[in-house]
């Protein structure tokens, strides 16, 4: 019998050994990494100077856009978009990225008005405009009345005076008011993000003084605001507290701020209160200005809206008096090609027939808009509504896009012949 090789395993301990699970290792796995894990979890040198050279990169930034002395930037989370911590995320570092990305290309960067365009206009736009109400008026009427009335019913059961707001309340919002109006970045107040949820929340905010709050509070405000109020309450939020601040901000710099423009795009979350507290009440007073309507009607080409919303908004404009910035909206929310229901259609075609008796020379963005309605809808209308159209160019034309509403109103069928089926929806 042959001598078994030297160093070999018996037959008993290869059969386990063979039966056993095999530990496999993992390929190219980094020597550091298990050094880090056998010296029971610190950094290797190398992964030190990896944090150390980005930490510095950071650092330099910071002074780079704050000067020096800058507080270092907080490590960054990594989430899933949607998560819960993606919240958390943009509050503590909501736009300083974006902010560098910021060209002025966007509607709130610099904008190309011509003078003869905004003389134009300035000719259509009312003498007397009417007083704007800010937050602070609403709410000391409110208060006024609130405190009569009730002064007047306690007095007569108790004869004890309405009580105020408590002064640990007043401090509290008192303090906010001032990290809101040095605000930049960073996580905002508890006792702030509460507001929504009080049944006096004007007071409330009133107390914390809006017209004080930096660019970046007015968009972190917003979105908490557009996300927890009903849509009643955040109209009025948008009517008496971001749209005087934007209009402001248009009126000081020629330019929207980077932050209210995006706070006006947060806004748009409640479409329908977008139009009731924004659109509409600017297009009411009168007093807007092509600069404005150009910046806050780029919003309306960027951001998708619900067809019901800009109909309703559409119908709004096209029976309210005219002036230069309903042509501007108008022909903003025609280029969206929404499938309109004939009743806005109508709305619109009886919107340009009220020009005939109209003496005054109508500016450019009017027969723009009015190409833009014959370009989308022209299958959609009547025959007697083309003819009634193709009467105005004689009243009102423009050398080079009266030709070319003229064209294509004549080269297109009509919603009223037989066999014509509508235009599908989108």
């Amino acid at each position: 019998m042959p001598k078994a090789a030297r160093g070999a395993e018996p037959l008993h301990e290869q059969i386990l050994s063979a039966a056993a699970p095999r530990v496999r290792q993992r390929r190219g796995r980094d020597p550091e990494s298990d050094a880090e894990e056998r010296d029971g979890g610190y950094v290797g040198p190398r992964l030190a100077r990896r944090i150390l050279r980005e930490a510095r990169r950071q650092q330099e930034e910071l002074e780079a856009e704050h000067g020096p002395g800058a507080p270092a930037r907080p490590p960054q989370r990594c989430a899933a978009p949607g998560g819960p911590d993606s919240e958390e995320e943009d509050e503590e570092w909501p736009s300083l990225q974006r902010a560098k990305e910021w060209d002025g290309r966007c509607g709130g960067g610099d904008v190309e008005v011509d003078p003869e365009d905004e003389k134009a206009l300035e000719m259509f736009m009312s003498r007397a405009p009417p007083l704007r109400r800010t937050l602070a008026d609403v709410i000391m009427e409110k208060i006024t009345e609130k405190q009569t009335e009730v002064q007047t019913a306690l007095s007569e059961l108790s004869g004890r005076p309405m009580p105020q707001l408590d002064p640990r309340v007043l401090e509290v919002y008192r303090g906010i008011r001032e990290v809101l109006s040095k605000y930049r970045s960073g996580k905002l107040p508890k006792a702030f993000k509460i507001i929504p949820a009080l049944s006096n929340w004007e007071q409330i905010l009133y107390i914390t003084e809006p017209e004080t709050w930096t660019a970046a509070a007015m968009y972190q405000a917003t979105r908490i605001f557009s996300s927890n109020l009903k849509e009643r309450m955040a109209q009025r939020f948008y009517n008496l507290v971001l749209l005087p601040r934007v209009r402001d901000d248009i009126t000081e710099y020629k330019r929207l701020n980077f932050h209210l423009y995006m706070a006006l795009k947060k806004a748009l979350f409640k479409p329908g209160a977008w139009f009731k507290g924004i659109l509409i009440p600017l297009c009411e007073s009168g007093t807007c200005t092509l600069r404005e309507a150009i910046i806050i009607g780029s919003i309306l080409t960027k951001c998708s809206i619900p067809v019901l919303h800009s109909s309703a908004a559409m119908l709004k404009i096209a029976e309210m008096p005219y002036n230069g910035a309903n042509s501007i909206f108008l022909r903003l929310l025609i280029d969206k090609k929404y499938a309109l229901p004939f009743r806005v259609v109508d709305a619109l075609v009886f919107h340009f027939l009220s020009f005939r008796t109209d003496q005054r020379t109508l500016p450019v963005l009017w027969h723009q808009s009015f190409l833009a309605l014959a370009q989308r809808y022209k299958e959609d209308l009547s025959s007697e509504q083309k003819e009634a159209l193709l009467e105005l160019l004689k009243f009102h034309s423009h050398p080079q896009i009266s030709a070319e509403i003229r064209r294509e109103l004549v080269n297109s069928k009509t919603r009223d012949v037989e066999g014509h089926e509508p235009a599908a929806m989108e």
